[in-house]
């Protein structure tokens, strides 16, 4: 392929740079099948619509072009901000203007397409034109991460996982292995200078390193967080990364209880665990780098990749450019990964299968019912699923999608640069859990944001605040009917 992990420079990077030439070198299995197979849709264009991440972007410049190449469809693939992404998408599905084949559909977002039928069951279309499964596809390769996007009562598929990550506790081993800064952490605290466990030990490193860069040229900070103003990024953090940590599970709703929100109604979303959450997220916040309170998902990896803290949480997603892209990153070789700190007994809860420590992520490209170019689109779709496709786009965006890709050579070699993260993902990914099953997942977060972000800013303080919030979340659910 003309690269070699060594040189600490990511696929991604490579791919972009060399662009068309990359797309070719790809090389494919059964390539005689792809071209009879799109020789019946020669000059048609899809269209597709996504989040700029990684692992779209590889889509956009290496997977598009390559499928063109083969059979003679051509795939725009529209690169946007989230928000722009989801808005343009779910427009286009309830207007039925049928603008785009492909929509990428966030893991927390399916369940609301689902109920409003707006995308094509891909199992079910492969099983009525056979003549469409394409030769090294298989469904069952897939791993447990597309039971996400399966339906409810029929099991089918209904959205071709394009991406999944864990969100991981990323940390610096050239400051947590340097002596000098081991030594002075000892005689600080008192024990040794490890990842942490918990959040008290996660407290301690933080404002450890936030100090030492204040006496180092004050460029360095103990953590990260993800806690803009006004973005959802932050209500995400707390919600989905930061409050399981504590036990709270779910957003603190008890569907089976008659969708509780509160405490004095049986739920847990202003428990007294996820306001000690709220606190020890705000004092973190406190401690990072001042961008933190403007960063999103997005910013929180930079920061962490121009070497501005020693600790963070991160989405796996960035995991393999912030730890061997050395255009873009200035820690390629220092970064490791652990698992998220907890408070007691709630990793034993996600062993038991009882509770989740943090956010399994990803998405899939569904098609919308609404597509004029179904049968092109299944087979782009498929395309994307091949063994031979998924390890490139494993290393280059950090992201396993198939079983068998964990396997495969260059995977393993990142797995061992990136500290282990592939491994983690497979072995531990259980211990994580993606967002709740709830059709009403954007109506219910924007009801609460509001709240949210007034907690962040100080106009209100962070328990009265989560009551707010337990109210308000009742009321938006008796409102769309959830909460009798």
């Amino acid at each position: 392929m003309g690269y070699s992990l060594k040189y600490g420079a990511s696929v991604l990077a490579l791919a972009l740079a060399a662009g068309g030439a990359f797309a070719q070198d790809l090389q494919i299995e059964n390539a005689d099948w792809w071209q009879e197979a799109g020789a019946s849709f020669k000059g048609t264009t899809l269209r597709g619509v996504t989040e700029s991440t990684p692992a779209s972007n590889f889509v956009a410049d290496v997977l598009a072009p390559r499928f063109e190449e083969l059979t003679g469809i051509r795939v725009d693939v529209e690169t946007t901000s989230w928000d722009q992404m989801y808005d343009k998408a779910i427009k286009d599905m309830e207007a039925g203007t049928g603008i785009y084949d492909m929509v990428y559909i966030e893991q927390d977002i399916i369940y609301a397409y689902l109920a409003r039928d707006f995308l094509v069951n891909l199992t079910q279309a492969l099983e009525e034109k056979p003549d469409l499964k394409a030769a090294g596809y298989a469904e069952e390769n897939l791993t447990s991460f597309a039971d996400n996007f399966r339906g409810a009562e029929d099991g089918n598929l209904y959205g071709m996982p394009m991406e999944a990550f864990i969100k991981v506790y990323l940390y610096r081993t050239d400051l947590f292995n340097d002596p000098e800064v081991q030594a002075a952490f000892k005689e600080q605290t008192g024990r040794d200078l490890a990842p942490a466990t918990n959040h008290a030990e996660y407290a301690e490193i933080a404002q450890f390193f936030t100090q030492w860069g204040k006496e180092n040229g004050g460029k360095l900070w103990g953590t990260t967080a993800q806690a803009h103003t006004g973005h959802p990024a932050s209500w995400y953090e707390y919600f989905e990364s930061v409050a399981p940590t504590y036990g709270v599970y779910d957003w603190g709703i008890d569907a089976a209880n008659n969708y509780a929100a509160s405490v004095e109604n049986g739920g847990r979303m202003n428990s007294p665990e996820a306001k000690e959450a709220m606190k020890w997220w705000l004092s973190m916040r406190d401690i990072a780098p001042p961008e933190s309170v403007q960063s999103t998902w997005t910013e929180v990896a930079t920061t962490f990749a121009a070497g501005r803290v020693a600790q963070g949480l991160v989405y796996g997603e960035n995991v393999a450019w912030i730890a061997s892209d050395t255009s873009k990153s200035r820690v390629v070789g220092n970064v490791a990964v652990a698992l998220p700190p907890v408070e007691e007994g709630v990793m034993a809860a996600a062993e038991a299968g009882e509770g989740y420590i943090g956010y399994y992520d990803g998405g899939a490209f569904g098609l919308p019912v609404t597509s004029k170019n179904k049968d092109a689109a299944v087979l782009f779709l498929q395309f994307m699923a091949l063994p031979e496709v998924q390890e490139e786009w494993a290393a280059a965006g950090s992201r396993v999608t198939l079983t068998s890709t964990y396997e495969t050579p260059k995977v393993q070699a990142l797995d061992e640069q990136l500290g282990g993260y592939f491994s983690m993902l497979r072995d531990q990914g259980k211990l994580f859990k993606g967002a709740p099953e709830y059709p009403f997942h954007a109506q219910l977060r924007e009801a609460t944001a509001p709240i949210f972000y007034d907690i962040l800013t100080g106009a209100v303080g962070p328990d009265e605040g989560l009551d707010r919030m337990a109210a308000k979340a009742e009321e938006e659910l008796t409102s769309l009917g959830y909460r009798k």
